[in-house]
């Protein structure tokens, strides 16, 4: 009888993660492509809605996906560098500012980028002025945007990884001649390569969902992302109209970041069954 129970509610369970999905899925390849006539069953199937998204004049959905996808991967690879310098630093060195500088990173990640919007927004009114590749509606802009807020959670996850690995590592290589750099690259990188691939895609799925700021530094149609590009496909009258349209591109979105994540997984698993002494 309790086999049985864990076998229902196990079931009952797969069920609620599940039906968002097919519904998603219905709704993609329901041939009528509207919120009123979508169902868990499609009456048919086709892939009008998937034609229509990327032949679309008014909804560049291609160029949407590359603009979150270049912006994902430039935003998540700076951030990773930036917070595994940091991370060293703090974790292997000790200078003057040390234990301020870890209490300033996690003080300032208690509080949203968002709270300081309108003083970056007259940031970036000026940096819109004088430097038009950096300001609004750019790829670097958002870039810039996102850079800027991103040490804190990250150095604090990195070093904490480090702390882990033994000094007396460290002080062999540089007993044997290796620099600081060589001792990074050669040595500490190999060993952290889980908590590399799990923050890298933590950073890539951060920066792909991303919305509120997008949409405010964002307005021109073509230098949107997907976040900011599909809310404006069910925004106002187009939610029923678009909805189909709209479920297919989130079918599409999904691709990106499941192959991200395929493709650090093996990193993730080998960095944790891999030893640092072979013998």
């Amino acid at each position: 009888m309790k086999l049985a129970l864990r076998h229902a509610f196990v079931l009952l369970v797969c069920a609620f993660a599940l039906f968002p999905i097919l519904f998603v899925v219905s709704a993609a390849i329901n041939p009528l492509g509207t919120l009123a006539s979508s169902d868990l069953v499609p009456n048919g199937a086709s892939f009008d809605n998937f034609a229509k998204l990327f032949s679309s004049d008014t909804y560049p959905f291609g160029r949407w996906v590359f603009n979150s996808v270049f912006i994902a991967l430039a935003s998540s690879s700076a951030s990773l560098l930036l917070s595994m310098f940091a991370a060293y630093a703090f974790s292997r060195m000790r200078f003057a500012g040390r234990r301020v500088g870890l209490l300033a990173l996690l003080l300032i990640q208690m509080f949203p980028q968002f709270l300081a919007i309108v003083t970056i927004f007259m940031i970036f009114t000026r940096v819109s002025e004088l430097y038009p590749a950096f300001g609004f509606n750019t790829t670097w802009g958002i870039l810039l945007l996102y850079l800027g807020g991103a040490l804190g959670v990250n150095t604090w996850l990195m070093k904490g990884f480090l702390d882990t690995i033994p000094k007396e590592l460290d002080e062999s290589a540089t007993v044997d001649g290796a620099t600081h750099a060589q001792v990074f690259w050669k040595i500490i990188m190999p060993l952290v390569t889980p908590i590399l691939a799990v923050t890298a895609l933590l950073a890539f799925i951060g920066t792909m969902s991303e919305f509120l700021m997008a949409n405010i530094f964002l307005r021109d149609t073509e230098s949107k992302t997907l976040a900011v590009g599909m809310y404006g496909m069910i925004a106002g009258d187009g939610r029923n109209a678009n909805f189909g349209m709209f479920a297919a591109a989130t079918l599409i979105t999904a691709i990106p970041t499941v192959s991200v994540f395929l493709w650090l997984q093996k990193f993730i698993v080998s960095g944790l069954t891999a030893g640092a002494v072979k013998g």
